[in-house]
């Protein structure tokens, strides 16, 4: 990995070479002003306001010369569009051409303006956090509050770009003249689906995405799944890629999500109702429920290092141990034992092969569909989520097959444990395992070559796992620019949970909180469900089933309009902030204040915290990845891993805590569940607003 420094010099316009971000004087700055503090030289406010002041010279220079080049990239455009208006009244398709060559040049330019200001930003960021990082001082809290909020702010300038995407718009515009309509233009602005087909535009809106963190409804969704869209790949890595890519194996791998979601929450609302019919309280559905998570938190880590070696043994593994869990689950009712059905939920916690399937769509999908199949892994999640309770509302019958017991609480665990063996069969028959793996398996001796490809193998497996993860440099924990040549040992992967939670800074931190604090709310919310309705509404099995299934309909709208509509018009972390006002805002809603406890203020306190939950995790997700240590973003325990632990944890606390307040009685439940979301979400928010500027 090449460090920022070199990165700035190698790839910097040379004309422009005195406009950039002077980044090896700032580092020389700030280790001379390290020295001359540790001296006593100079007290920590008048190196504070030396920093500033230079910074701020920097930033305007950079500043100056963007808006001298827009100007002049904006009068090109202009010039260009005289050109445009005279052919509207004497169509010539020589001249046309002439002129969308003239537009191409002028995009070039663009893009080579719009990679200046990433450079620059990019640059910024990492002075401002070498800074916090050798002084120990929030300087960047400091520098952002004072700098960005100002109505003269040239820091606005660098990171919000508003003058430049204007430019882009304008060139867009006039391009989409030029298509060839037979003489005919469609303007963007009345036709706003339109694909440009010209690559400069492709080119221009993704270096613009690439900046501006602009977004749409796949992107959203596939920031959930923490899986990398690298910005570029050579051809040899496409045709790599296009070898390992196998279709009928990325559907096994979506149909093994769907699967598992269902499994989770096809017992949710008749989870009650089978503990009563063992003889233990309602409450104890929270158990019931969560014994499957607490599994999950031990499988998740063996899965993902099992990744490592190959991915069709874990799924063959998943699907025999969520076969016999739910086999196991539907057979506790006539056995009569509460322990059988938890050793069947645990079984089936064990089976949850989510780091597998993630793994297999970074490792060995095409990068030009990888976002697609990302999207998809998120899709299947939230449809099974949807489907999970739908079909337990189907499942409302009674008969018996010699003594076999089917109904509403085994039912769900006779279905499942058929789809199981359904999908074990369909992948014995069609998973074809990635050629690196199956290469691997006849290497018998080893030898030096045999070495160099086993290292090969291992990087080639080390595939990032966060969005974005490539284009950032190691920002947040070891810091190499200050040395020549990087040590290779300072970019491996964690090799443990303590030493991947020593990687973690104050911002990731917070953002596992929130991550922590949105899955607990949520799991509150689902896993009582039907122990609150039926006490306070009366409602039958049936019902909370609909109830479920509307919830779970509403994920992918809610993403669609925050991905392809919020997300652009507001910042991530302003997103983030008022999500987490509005689940608190839900959580408060959902106590029980009168002795009368109505249904309306039930359905729409959930629907406000569900909803808002969800979209507060996309954009949790997509933050996360941007603080996240590169480091974290490969190897067994990578920053997926622990999102998916943090979130797995917060699900087993919040079904320990209604079983455990099940005791003080039904009448108390919803209150007393309700109180741990609520410090924990007013703690999120305290930590979001603490750490807000860093993710600026």
């Amino acid at each position: 990995m090449v460090n920022f420094g070199k990165k700035l010099t190698a790839d910097q316009v040379e004309e422009w070479k005195g406009y950039y971000i002077n980044y090896k004087l700032m580092k020389k700055m700030l280790k001379q002003y390290v020295q001359q503090t540790q001296l006593g030289g100079k007290d920590r406010e008048q190196v504070l306001k030396e920093f500033s002041r230079i910074l701020d010279d920097q930033i305007e220079r950079i500043v100056l010369f963007l808006l001298q080049q827009q100007g002049h990239i904006a009068s090109r455009i202009e010039e260009l569009g005289e050109r445009r208006t005279a052919l509207l009244e004497q169509y010539d398709l020589s001249q046309v051409s002439q002129l969308r060559d003239a537009y191409r040049e002028v995009g070039l330019d663009l893009i080579k303006l719009l990679c200046f200001v990433d450079m620059n930003a990019t640059g910024i960021r990492k002075i401002l956090k070498k800074f916090d990082k050798r002084f120990g001082y929030k300087f960047t809290d400091y520098y952002v509050t004072t700098r960005a909020n100002h109505p003269y702010s040239q820091l606005q300038q660098v990171f919000k770009q508003v003058g430049i995407v204007a430019v882009v718009g304008a060139l867009s515009r006039n391009l989409e003249y030029l298509q060839d309509h037979q003489g005919s233009f469609v303007s963007i602005y009345d036709n706003p689906s339109v694909i440009l087909r010209d690559p400069i535009i492709d080119q221009v809106k993704h270096a613009v995405q690439k900046l501006t963190h602009a977004t749409n409804f796949m992107k959203f969704l596939g920031q959930h799944a923490l899986i990398v869209q690298e910005d570029a790949q050579s051809g040899s890595e496409d045709l790599v890629d296009d070898q390992r890519y196998h279709f009928m194996s990325l559907l096994l791998n979506l149909v093994n999500t769907f699967l598992y979601m269902v499994n989770t929450y096809i017992i949710v609302p008749t989870a009650d109702d089978y503990s009563v019919s063992l003889g233990a309280a309602a409450t104890v559905c929270g158990i019931i429920i969560g014994s499957m998570a607490v599994a999950q938190v031990f499988s998740s880590v063996y899965f993902s290092a099992w990744s490592n070696k190959s991915y069709f043994r874990p799924l063959v593994f998943s699907s025999i141990m969520l076969f016999f869990g739910n086999l196991l689950y539907a057979l506790a009712y006539d056995l009569n034992s509460l322990p059988v059905l938890l050793i069947g939920r645990l079984l089936c916690g064990l089976g949850s092969a989510r780091a597998v399937n993630r793994r297999y769509i970074s490792d060995c999908v095409p990068l030009k569909i990888r976002l697609q199949a990302s999207a998809g892994f998120v899709s299947a999640s939230a449809l099974g989520m949807a489907c999970g309770p739908a079909f337990a509302g189907f499942l409302q019958i009674k008969f018996k097959i010699y003594s076999l017991t089917f109904n509403q609480s085994t039912l769900p665990g006779w279905v499942m444990s058929i789809a199981w063996l359904l999908y074990l069969l369909w992948l014995w028959l069609t998973f074809n395992e990635p050629e690196h793996f199956a290469k691997t398996s006849v290497i018998t001796q080893p030898s030096e070559s045999g070495h160099q490809e086993s290292a090969n193998l291992e990087e080639g497996l080390a595939q990032p796992l966060l969005l974005g993860a490539e284009r950032r440099q190691d920002e947040n924990a070891e810091d190499n620019d200050d040395i020549e040549v990087d040590s290779e040992s300072s970019h491996e992967p964690a090799t443990s949970i303590g030493s991947a939670y020593r990687l973690l800074t104050p911002s990731v931190k917070v953002q596992l909180l929130i991550y922590f604090m949105l899955k607990y709310a949520m799991e509150i919310l689902l896993s009582e469900s039907s122990v609150v309705t039926t006490y306070y509404f009366s409602w039958s099995t049936s019902s909370v089933a609909i109830f479920l299934a509307l919830l779970g309909l509403t994920v992918l709208p809610v993403n669609a309009v925050v991905g392809s509509y919020i997300t652009n018009l507001y910042e991530d972390r302003q997103i983030l902030l008022a999500s987490e006002v509005m689940v608190l805002i839900g959580i408060i809603m959902s106590f029980r204040f009168t002795p009368h406890y109505s249904i309306p203020q039930y359905v729409t306190s959930a629907l406000i915290t569900f909803v808002f939950a969800e979209v507060l995790e996309g954009v949790n997700l997509s933050l996360l990845s941007r603080v996240m240590s590169s480091r974290l973003s490969r190897g067994t325990y990578n920053g997926g891993l622990l999102s998916t632990e943090a979130g797995t944890l917060a699900r087993v606390i919040a079904d320990a805590t209604i079983t455990a307040a099940g005791y003080l009685g039904t009448d108390l439940l919803l209150n007393v569940t309700l109180l741990p979301s609520l410090v924990i979400c007013v703690v999120s928010i305290a930590a979001t607003l603490y750490t807000y500027n860093t993710l600026y």
